[in-house]
């Protein structure tokens, strides 16, 4: 992510930016307010932007920092104003972990400096083996923090500093998630993300592989009745935020949501359904904890909410294809800690 896109991202009213689960940014503006003999003669302030960016198959995340747009009113002592830059992690999961710095943060620099300098960046990278679970997740909590005082004999009204919005960045060492033996080097094995939901994007679009799997989950999230098996009050996940899928790499939980798909395909199509080279498609996927099985797992789960239908096998298996591609290109972690969302285009 360049400035340029951070800026952009950010417009004027957004604490934080996400382009992808590999590029992420934030941003905040400081002002100053200058007093003398009790009276306000001035005023200082500048912009600070933070781009976080992960090489692919990387452990090691790079902070750029961006100081821009300063500018002065009035009487102030603000070109000798010494500003502190940190780059804080307040928590870990699990807690305790260790973190190696890198780059050329230079702690703190005057205000003019600041304004020569513009930009450096700090590079953060946690070891393997830190982490919870067979996937060795760790998250943490990465925390710019700006502050500043007034050379003598100057003194400020106001806030003497502030904290941009904090970034998620989550380290992995999953199986079967890319670099999962680090070629060779276990100390270099998974990699960092940043993490926050995804989107899996599909078109129903004339033309597209995936068309007829979209065009089915799109009647799936808009008119659940016209889907079977009938359930009323069907409302599928995935479709927001607050309600979305959960990857499982389980061959047996898949299996066995695929086995419930294809007995509501025959309870409705008939044992001929495939006539025609035609797959039963299911929404929610079967590589999900959301799939066909899921009452089987959780009683509590409303019983036959997801849609089946049998689609053409081409169509089938490209948004098959699509989905695999996109849990490996997002880093899709296995079970409660992640999830992701599904967007039809039309």
């Amino acid at each position: 992510m360049t400035f340029e896109e951070c800026k952009k991202g950010l417009g004027s009213d957004k604490k934080f930016f996400v382009k992808s689960r590999f590029a992420v940014c934030d941003g905040a503006s400081f002002l100053q307010t200058w007093v003398r003999n009790r009276q306000v003669v001035g005023e200082s302030a500048f912009n600070v932007r933070v781009v976080g960016t992960i090489a692919k198959n990387s452990r090691t995340i790079d902070f750029q920092y961006y100081f821009t747009d300063f500018a002065t009113t009035g009487t102030t002592g603000a070109a000798s104003m010494p500003i502190t830059t940190k780059g804080n992690i307040p928590q870990s999961w699990p807690a305790g972990a260790r973190y190696t710095r890198g780059g050329n943060a230079p702690g703190t620099k005057t205000f003019a400096e600041l304004k020569a300098l513009r930009t450096f960046h700090e590079t953060v990278n946690a070891k393997p083996g830190q982490g919870s679970g067979n996937s060795d997740l760790l998250f943490s909590v990465y925390e710019p923090a700006i502050s500043y005082t007034p050379p003598a004999p100057w003194t400020l009204r106001g806030d003497m500093g502030g904290k941009l919005f904090m970034l998620a960045p989550r380290w992995d060492a999953a199986s079967y998630l890319a670099n999962s033996t680090g070629g060779g080097n276990p100390a270099k094995k998974g990699a960092a993300t940043f993490s926050y939901l995804t989107t899996l994007v599909l078109s129903a679009k004339q033309g597209a592989e995936e068309r007829a799997e979209a065009a089915h989950i799109r009647t799936a999230f808009i008119n659940p009745q016209d889907t079977k098996p009938y359930m009323s009050a069907k409302k599928v996940p995935g479709q927001t935020v607050e309600d979305p899928l959960h990857r499982t790499v389980s061959a047996t939980r898949r299996d066995n949501n695929r086995k419930a798909a294809v007995k509501q395909c025959r309870r409705y199509w008939g044992a001929n359904y495939t006539n025609g080279g035609k797959e039963c498609d299911e929404y929610p996927f079967a590589t999900t904890y959301e799939g066909a099985a899921e009452h089987d797992y959780d009683p509590e789960v409303r019983k036959f909410n997801f849609s089946v239908k049998p689609i053409p096998k081409d169509d089938n298996r490209a948004g098959g294809n699509l989905l695999q591609g996109f849990y490996g290109n997002n880093r899709t972690i296995d079970g409660d800690n992640d999830g992701f969302i599904v967007k039809i285009v039309t």
